[in-house]
């Protein structure tokens, strides 16, 4: 499984947001864990259906979001 499989889409789970494996684990509520200095291995303990990939894959996922182009409207 690559890290990009392993951040799945139900429509009908979690109100259709990002998640891991399926799993009702959101992959903001894993971000926000690790943006509150939670260590990976606190959150491995407290969590124990993850998976070190899948926190690396919620990083990628959130890295692979931002990158996009902004366009802006110039007035003349």
């Amino acid at each position: 499984m690559t890290n990009r499989e392993r951040i799945t889409f139900n429509p009908n789970q979690c109100g259709g947001r990002p998640c891991i494996r399926g799993m009702r684990i959101r992959v903001k509520d894993v971000l926000d864990l690790l943006a509150a200095k939670v260590p990976v291995a606190e959150i491995l303990a407290d969590y124990p259906d993850l998976e070190a990939e899948d926190i690396q894959a919620c990083l990628e996922y959130a890295a692979a979001q931002l990158d996009h182009p902004v366009l802006t409207l110039v007035a003349r």
